[in-house]
């Protein structure tokens, strides 16, 4: 982080200080402003890389760097008027419109300003990051015999067979597919499994960007309530009957946004309600490694308990690393596994195999088991931070579930006089405006439910923030925002 700001600073610098040269003219060489700044010479190439990607400066091997030539002529505008026709034209005879709202999901991507504390993160905040068994971990990879090469196009056997042993039961190595990133897992799970017109059921509420999937693919997305046990299994076989439909998209552990964990009497009724309606379970198994230090043994996953290829089961090491290590399993058996995979081989051919290789480097290494027991024990301590902090500051925030795993909480503002749920979104927006004038990003809870919503929801991200000093004072800010608009 600081090597990555002292880039940033000197770029900055040297930016302000082009136009002491002329076009064409020559800077410094690198040893002068390593001296000049005090600065390393990493930080300098890094720095002068950046300009040179801006198209500020030029470098020539063996010669320098020098300030490139401005263009002489402006970029003719275009007129880009005819792709309204061309993008609706086919809008007619599609069963299910293709156009995304992709805010629900850039909410937990896009970083706030600096002085902007992130309770929208999806993400480790980097101190949490295992940044050097990353580094070293890339580092091997790279000398690894044929690490440059072409891998298999389902990824390499080493790693599905670690992808099917962390799944447990009788799942294969011959059963898993490498993919990259969960996102990319989910989209090829439902182009395989529904046709676009068809319905898809989601649980309610739900992560955004699996509603964001499923309309772009042209999917109806139909919502199944869940309560702190998750899914409700009545429900689901309802949801099944009146649709028709064949795909079911759950999380079962630490589900997204409610943090509700499958009880174990719903687990089979789940996997019967949908082989009964000849439906695959996908299971997105997301947070799996982002289990708090007071959870006890974790359940299975749903795929460990299925003979008959009803689960495709999704699960990626993203989360638990880093949003750039985009390493994910995506299980599943029987005929189904094969168009899996000639879609997947379509839209992306494979993982880059130094991504693999690094991967297989990083699970195998000592650093890993550390990691995961030490964000155990940090995300236990940042939850319970940040419950202490709304039950002082905020109690009118409804908190119905405590998770024992996952990176956010899921609360219920309060009704007030007029308790629809237009009042309710209405309020909920305005929280999230006043929050943000009052320097803190919180998620809205609308993008999470594919239909109306029951009441207006928030959920705040705790892992996303550099501490526990963070949380305190996001909380304050939210007190502040909520005595505005509460």
């Amino acid at each position: 982080m600081q090597e990555r700001s002292s880039v940033d600073e000197l770029a900055e610098r040297l930016r302000s200080e082009l136009n002491r040269y002329s076009a064409g003219g020559k800077l410094p060489s690198s040893r002068t402003l390593v001296e000049q700044y005090r600065v390393s010479p990493v930080t300098v190439s890094r720095a002068l890389a950046q300009l040179a990607a801006e198209g500020l400066v030029v470098t020539r091997p063996g010669a320098g760097v020098f300030r490139a030539v401005p263009r002489t002529t402006a970029a003719p505008v275009g007129d880009t008027s005819w792709q309204e026709v061309a993008l609706s034209a086919d809008a007619a005879t599609d069963l299910v419109p293709r156009s995304v709202d992709a805010s629900g999901v850039l909410v937990s991507l896009t970083e706030p300003p600096p002085e902007v504390i992130e309770f929208t993160g999806g993400y480790l905040h980097p101190s949490l990051q295992p940044e050097q068994a990353l580094a070293a971990a890339l580092s091997r990879a790279a000398r690894r015999p044929g690490a440059w090469g072409r891998p298999p196009m389902e990824g390499l056997t080493e790693l599905r067979s670690w992808f099917a042993r962390s799944i447990g039961g009788s799942v294969t190595a011959a059963e898993v597919l490498i993919a990259a990133g969960g996102q990319s897992a989910l989209t090829i799970a439902l182009r395989a499994l529904a046709a676009p017109g068809a319905p898809v059921l989601v649980e309610s509420p739900t992560y955004p960007g699996l509603l964001a999937i499923a309309r772009a693919a042209g999917l109806r997305p139909v919502p199944v309530p869940v309560d702190p046990d998750g899914v409700k299994p009545e429900l689901l076989a309802d949801a099944f009957r009146a649709t028709g439909a064949r795909v079911f998209v759950c999380q079962p552990l630490f589900q997204n946004p409610t943090g509700a964990v499958l009880a174990p009497e719903r687990r089979g009724e789940v996997l019967r309600i949908a082989r009964e309606a000849g439906a695959f379970v996908v299971e997105d198994d997301f947070v799996r490694r982002l289990v708090h230090a007071d959870a006890g043994e974790l359940p299975r996953p749903l795929a460990a308990e299925d003979a008959d290829g009803v689960v495709v089961h999704v699960c990626s090491l993203t989360k638990a690393t880093s949003p750039s290590f985009r390493v994910c399993a995506l299980a599943a058996r029987g005929p189904v596994l094969e168009r899996l995979r000639a879609i997947q081989v379509v839209d992306t051919f494979f993982v880059p195999r130094p991504l693999q290789e690094a991967a297989l480097e990083l699970v195998g290494s000592a650093a890993w088991p550390r990691h995961l027991r030490a964000i155990s024990t940090d995300l236990k301590t940042r939850r319970d931070a940040m419950t202490t902090a709304l039950g002082l500051h905020l109690p009118e925030l409804a908190l119905p579930h405590v998770p024992s795993g996952g990176y956010h909480l899921w609360l219920r503002l309060p009704d007030g006089s007029g308790s629809t749920q237009a009042f309710g979104s209405r309020r909920e927006a305005a929280l999230t405006a006043a929050a943000l004038r009052a320097g803190v990003a919180i998620t809205p809870g609308r993008p999470y439910f594919s239909a109306e919503p029951p009441a207006g929801h928030v959920r705040l991200s705790f892992a996303a923030v550099a501490g526990v000093g963070e949380i305190a004072e996001g909380v304050r800010r939210l007190r502040q925002a909520a005595d505005e608009v509460l």
